[in-house]
Formats: structure tokens, C-alpha cells, sequence
């Protein structure tokens, strides 16, 4: 019986690797040994968000890698997105593309299934069997499960651009694997599909597609560790069997049988991947795995999960809390992910094939969501691989004239709003990572804001964004100049950073632009019509009437670089008001909730973004304790190391992100302003291994679910009494230590000069 994220007993071994390469800059690791050291994986629990509204998948991947490799259990629909849901006892195969966390559907691409005579057991047209979580494993690294009905065991591991399947055939006359490339979900439809037997081994093709993606290509090399006795390649389509050894239309599939006559038969397959073209895919597969040994490439994706994980060492005896952290950083890892092939070929956003000269190129960039906290989270602990990010974003601009919004497998989808690979960059630029073209940056962020999109041609004219209802109208009106507001003081920083004066002025009066949705009559910001009148039937309970994905609670605080102009309009007291019935007003009962209104404490909203910095606010007006009873209460509610743990949408990392920096004890309000503002600590000791060999621990003295207040901070030695830190504090390394109590100390960081510091009170330019 298997044990749900346990590593498997070949970590314990000492091994040389061979044929098993992570670092896609540089050439294969053969022969070259590797010393296990695998004690952080242990708490990496991948059923944690498979069974709720997370989205999450369980399968094998490496950080931010080009192959996903998971179980998938052949149904549709919102609980389905990621192609596995925990409450689901079937599968269908197992697939080399997936999503993590997002509310729309795509991918699921390669479905590969292991199935014999044992069994008829089908789900629509598919070959499933049924399994057990007793009887499944998911760690950092790698996926194992049983399928029931066939008797067979499933191991699945990745490197960057290959997935390696071992499969355990019980004895049978008639054992076979299907590929599947007609199988299709959520969104997605192939176009042109391939399969090919090249000879008794080897196969290849792609799987050309449209949906959530509209010009997908997924190009392949497939090899057998043993010779196919016999195939049968189907055009789904014309629903016929083709003779030959190639079959084309837009859904195929495949049978190859194997000899399974002895008791224990083991069968291993690599299927490579690129964008490219065929020739792409072997070449990935030949410099990544060359070889045949399983279990030292499951040693070796454990290893590069574990390299990530020792860079936040937690100390604690509460191994639940561990679990959560240590998944939390998992997840937040799964994205963007890897798109340019070993030689620097992919395929770009406009549709043509481009080469990444010098630095690996990633999309999968869903930037509404992983601004907040998730890029800088990778801004502290893998600055070289954000430079790599920034260089693909650029190119993103150069091969389409904008920077991208929300960019998966070579396609601009432009799902949802703003332009935020603006502040990105501009956190990257200023935290010290400029390893990419600034002059280059600011020309594509003046080139997104000057975009001929509608909204933001009319966001240019109005100073806001005209809302309007129907078909056709703006529903998120009110959001966008929010968004675009914020997005415009980054640009500005960068124009203040780069000496580009006319820059930096245009911008920062548009940076105030949040202000034109503000009714000073009502105090709310407030959807406004075209001829400049602010709606006459507001209701902040009201959810897309204006904003997107919410209601004027949660967007009321979406101004992270000006929240002293914020509580200049209201008046503090106001202001802090307003701040607690956020907390303490209750939806009304009749109220029916849309799907992304989870996690919900009051008004505030964890299972969604917008307003994911409005706890920290508190430290705003001189009431941080307040901040750190509310991340207490939210943390209880919204997390939990159960399948249903995570209490909404992970979007690729940011709610994961969001408990990560939370644990820690401070959290990017801003996320390009270089400050960190303080909420409460959860561990005894957290250290940070920074990339430039220094180390900073927040420790915690007395920190239990009872001490949850601040009493007393000290950073390297001497007394810390405002409520926020800076980068450079912290990558120059040293400790903040706390005291903690179960009491609030309301005179820590209560006085103005220990506010974290916001537009109003720093001036324009320096």
C-alpha cells in the first residue's frame, strides 16, 4: 500500500546520476554524482488543493518546467480545470500538460494510458480504471498510483522538457498502451493531430490545437523501453482504423502492445516535448534523458524540488504548519513555465518560431494574480531565473508590440485586466536584478499603456474607465482604472529610476487616476458613466456591477502605492472604519455568492486577489495589531493541509504565495515599492538562504496559536518600532527577531513616523 507524500526508499540512496540534466543552459550531467539530500520534500503534500476550489494538480513536474506529467480522470468542468479533482476514483491516463490553480480550462495534452485485458472498464470513449488514494503517491518529483482495474502500477517523473513513465504490467496476453491525442477539455478542440511509428521503439508527432491557447503546438518523441508487438493507429474523427504507420486528423489515437508474459513486466516511456517541431523534441529528450534509470531521474527531480525548498528553512514542531508552508512553496514554483526547447527555439507570441539567445524563455505568466506576491517571492529567492523571466516578457513585447497580460504556450490570451508585467519588472529593476535592457523595458511599458485596446484608449481620454451593462458594455469599468492606475506609478518609477523626466510626470498624474472613481459623496469608489455621472444604483455588496471578479468592498483598497492618498480622502478615522467593517460585515444571508467569493472573513475575499493587501493596511493608520488578528483569522479559515486546504483558485502560486510571505511575518503591500510591511510571524524561526550567500531569520519568541500579537521587534540588535522592512534590510541579511503575546501591544508602530511610508508622504521625485 502506498502512503500519500512519502518519498519514495530510492532517496535514501546515494546515486550517480546519469542522462538527468535540470540546468537547460548547460550541458548533460552524466556522470556526475549527486548526494541525496531530501529533507524538505517530505512535507510537499500534493494532494493539498486537488479537492476543493484550488485547482491543483498531483502529478510529477521540476520548478517552472516545460512538462507536467499527471493523472487526469477524463471529466470536464470547474472542479476538473487542473484534470484531476481528489473526490473523483477514476482514471483515464495520464497527460504531459496542465494547468495549476486557474478558473479557466486548457491543456491536458498527450494523454497517455496503460491498460490490459483484465478490464473493459471505459469512461465515454477513454480506457479508465478505478484507484484508491491508498493506494497513491504524490510528491516533489514524482506521481504513482495504482490503477485497480488493470492490475497495473503507474510511475510517473519529469525532467525540464520530458516525462518518463514506468509502468508494472501484471501477466496478461493482451497489455497495450493508448495515446490518445483527440482527448480534449475544458476549452480545448485539436486542429491537426500526428501519430507516427517511426520504428518498434519509437513514435512522433504533435497535437496542434486551439481554446484558452488559440495556436497551440505540442510537437513530440516518444520511446518504449521494449519493442511494441503490434499497433493500431485510429482516426477518431472518421471514426476508422488506418493502415500504415502514420495516421492524420484532427482526433488520433493509438494502441501499442507489448509482450507482458512473465509475472513482473516493466515498461518505461519518455515522451519529449517542444513547441517547435519534432526535431525539437528529440533533441530535448536526448540532452535531458538520455538514459534509462527511473528511479535516478525521480532522485534527480526530488533533488531540484529540495534545492528550492532549502532556501526557507523553517524551524517548528507543528508539522501540519510545515506541510502547508512547504506545499505553499511548491505550488508557488509550478509558474511560469519553461517554453523555449535546449538549443533556445519556441515558439513566439506571434506565431512564429524565435530563439532565446542567452537566457531560457518561460510564459504561463497569469500576472493578475502573481504581481502580488508570487513574483516577489521569486524576486527574494531566484533572482537569476527572474532576469530570464523579465528577457521572456520582453520578447513577449517584441514579437507582438505589447507587453503580455496573461500569456500561455506562445499565446496572448488577455484574460483578465491590467497591464502587470509592469510592475514585474520594475520590482526586479529596483530590487537590483537588471541582468535585461531597462531602456528596452520602459519603451514596452509606455507601448502597454499606450495600447489601442478600447478600455485603454478610453482609461487615456476619461482619466477612467466608462462603465456600462449588456452585451458589449464594460463590467469591470470601475476595476480597470484601478488597475491601470497602479500599473502607471510603476511605470513612472522606472521613467524616476532611469532619469526620464517627461516620463516620470506624465505617469505619476496618471497614477492618481484611481481618484476620478472616487465619490466623495458616497466615500466609495464608484462606477462612473460616460458623461462623467457616477451610477445612481451603487451597492457595494453588488458583485460585477463595475469590478471585476468582485464587489466595491474588495476593490475599495486597490491603490497599494498611494493608500496614503487613499486615507487623505477619507480622513484616518474614516478610513479605519471602513477598514474594520471589511472584516466584520457579513454577506447577507439571501445574498447568492458568485464561485470566486470564498474564503470569505466579512467582506474581504482570500479566495480571489484584489484585495489580498487589505489586512496589512491596518499598519497604515498605526493599528498593525489589528493586521495581525485578522492574518490569524484568515489563515485559520483558508488554509489547512486537507485536499480542500487552499479556499479558492491558486492562480498559479498566488494564494500560495500569499501564505508563504504571511508565514514569514511581512508581505509586499507594494509589490514594487521595495518595502515589506509587517504582519505577524507564524514560526519560531524562518531563515532565508538568500542567492548572494547572506542569510536573514525572522525568529519569533513565544509565537503560538494563542500568541499571535507583536509585543516587541528587534532588527540586527536594535530596537525596530515601524512596521515595515525593507528589501534591502533583508537581502543584506541579519534577524528580526519578535516577541510574541496573546495580547495586542497597541502602542507598537502606532505613531505616524512608523507608518509604512506611501506616495503622499514621500513626495513625487527625489
Amino acid at each position: 500500500m502506498f502512503k500519500r507524500s512519502v518519498i519514495a526508499t530510492t532517496v535514501a540512496l546515494s546515486i550517480g546520476l546519469v542522462g538527468c540534466n535540470f540546468n537547460s543552459s548547460s550541458n548533460s550531467d552524466e556522470g556526475k554524482d549527486l548526494e541525496p539530500k531530501l529533507d524538505l520534500v517530505q512535507y510537499v503534500d500534493l494532494m493539498i488543493g486537488t479537492g476543493g476550489l484550488a485547482n491543483t494538480y498531483p502529478g510529477a513536474t521540476v520548478p517552472h518546467g516545460m512538462v507536467q506529467l499527471s493523472p487526469n480522470n477524463g471529466t470536464g468542468g470547474w472542479d476538473y480545470i487542473s484534470g484531476y479533482s481528489y473526490h473523483d476514483d477514476r482514471l483515464v491516463g495520464f497527460s504531459h500538460t496542465q494547468l495549476s490553480g486557474t478558473g479557466a480550462g486548457d491543456l491536458n495534452d498527450i494523454l497517455v494510458m496503460p491498460f490490459n485485458s483484465r478490464s473493459d472498464e471505459m469512461r465515454g470513449d477513454r480506457e479508465a480504471s478505478h484507484f484508491s488514494h491508498d493506494n497513491e503517491q504524490a510528491g516533489a518529483g514524482f506521481y504513482r498510483v495504482m490503477l485497480d482495474d488493470y492490475g497495473i502500477e503507474a510511475e510517473l517523473t519529469t525532467t525540464n522538457r520530458v516525462g518518463f513513465h514506468r509502468y508494472t504490467f501484471p501477466q496478461d496476453k493482451a497489455s497495450k498502451v493508448v495515446l490518445n491525442l483527440g482527448y480534449a477539455l475544458n476549452w480545448d478542440s485539436p486542429t491537426d493531430t500526428v501519430i507516427r511509428v517511426v520504428d518498434e521503439t519509437t513514435l512522433e508527432g504533435y497535437r496542434y490545437s486551439t481554446g484558452w491557447a488559440a495556436d497551440q503546438r505540442e510537437h513530440f518523441v516518444i520511446k518504449f523501453s521494449r519493442p511494441i508487438t503490434g499497433f493500431e493507429l485510429k482516426d477518431d474523427a472518421a471514426d476508422q482504423v488506418v493502415s500504415g504507420d502514420e495516421v492524420q486528423s484532427t482526433h488520433t489515437r493509438g494502441y501499442f502492445s507489448f509482450d507482458t508474459s512473465k509475472q513482473e513486466n516493466e515498461l518505461l516511456v519518455k515522451v519529449a516535448l517542444s513547441s517547435v517541431d519534432i526535431a525539437g523534441a528529440y533533441k530535448n529528450l536526448e540532452q535531458e534523458l538520455s538514459g534509462w534509470d527511473f528511479d535516478q531521474a525521480q532522485l534527480a527531480a526530488s533533488q531540484a524540488w529540495e534545492d528550492e525548498l532549502e532556501k526557507v528553512r523553517v524551524t517548528s514542531d507543528d508539522e501540519t504548519k510545515k506541510r502547508i508552508f512547504y506545499t505553499a512553496i511548491y505550488h508557488s514554483y509550478l509558474g511560469p513555465t519553461l517554453l523555449s526547447d535546449v538549443d533556445g527555439r519556441y515558439k513566439g507570441a506571434d506565431h512564429q518560431i524565435q530563439k532565446a539567445e542567452g537566457f531560457d524563455r518561460y510564459d504561463t505568466f497569469s500576472l493578475w494574480d502573481t504581481y502580488r506576491a508570487t513574483h516577489p517571492f521569486f524576486t527574494l529567492v531566484e533572482p537569476d531565473r527572474v532576469n530570464d523571466m523579465v528577457k521572456s516578457m520582453l520578447a513577449h513585447y517584441q514579437e507582438t508590440g505589447l507587453l503580455p497580460v496573461w500569456s500561455m504556450k506562445g499565446n496572448e490570451t488577455n484574460m483578465m485586466l491590467g497591464y502587470h508585467a509592469v510592475p514585474v519588472i520594475v520590482d526586479a529593476w529596483l530590487k537590483g536584478i537588471n541582468g535585461f535592457d531597462p531602456q528596452l523595458a520602459l519603451e514596452a511599458m509606455k507601448a502597454s499603456a499606450a495600447s489601442d485596446k478600447s478600455e485603454i484608449v478610453a482609461y487615456r481620454t476619461h482619466g477612467y474607465v466608462p462603465y456600462s451593462e449588456g452585451e458589449g458594455g464594460d463590467g469591470w469599468a470601475a476595476s480597470r482604472a484601478m488597475e491601470y492606475s497602479y500599473d502607471d506609478w510603476a511605470i513612472s518609477q522606472m521613467a524616476n529610476s532611469l532619469g526620464k523626466e517627461s516620463d516620470f510626470q506624465h505617469f505619476i498624474k496618471q497614477a492618481k487616476n484611481w481618484q476620478n472613481q472616487y465619490d466623495v459623496s458616497r466615500d466609495w469608489v464608484v462606477p462612473r458613466l460616460a458623461n462623467g455621472e457616477f451610477i445612481s444604483d451603487f451597492d457595494p455588496e453588488r458583485y460585477d456591477a463595475g469590478f471585476a471578479e468582485s464587489n466595491a468592498w474588495q476593490y475599495f483598497w486597490h491603490v497599494q502605492h498611494d493608500i496614503a492618498g487613499l486615507v487623505d480622502k477619507m480622513g484616518q478615522e474614516a478610513f479605519i472604519q471602513r477598514l474594520d467593517d471589511l472584516f466584520e460585515t457579513t454577506p447577507d444571508p439571501e445574498q447568492e455568492l458568485p464561485i470566486f467569493s470564498t474564503g470569505m472573513v466579512g467582506q474581504y475575499v482570500q479566495g480571489n486577489e484584489p484585495d489580498h493587501h487589505a489586512p496589512y493596511l491596518f499598519n497604515y493608520v498605526g493599528q498593525p495589531w489589528k493586521t495581525q488578528k485578522w492574518l490569524s483569522e484568515i489563515v485559520d479559515v483558508c488554509y489547512s493541509d486537507k485536499p480542500e486546504g487552499i479556499c479558492g483558485n491558486d492562480d498559479y502560486g498566488q494564494m500560495s504565495s500569499w501564505y508563504v510571505f504571511t508565514a514569514m511575518g511581512f508581505y509586499p503591500v507594494n509589490p514594487a515599492d521595495q518595502r515589506y510591511v509587517i504582519g505577524r510571524p507564524m514560526f519560531p524561526e524562518v531563515a532565508l538562504d538568500l542567492p548572494n550567500g547572506n542569510t536573514f531569520t525572522v525568529s519569533a519568541a513565544n509565537v503560538s496559536d494563542q500568541n499571535i500579537y507583536i509585543q516587541s521587534v528587534m532588527l540586527n540588535g536594535v530596537s525596530l518600532d515601524r512596521s515595515w522592512i525593507s528589501h534591502d534590510e533583508i537581502i543584506n541579511g541579519g534577524e528580526l527577531a519578535f516577541v510574541m503575546g496573546n495580547t495586542p501591544n497597541r502602542s507598537w508602530a502606532s505613531t505616524p513616523d512608523a507608518f509604512p511610508p506611501s506616495w503622499i508622504a514621500e513626495g513625487l521625485k527625489k
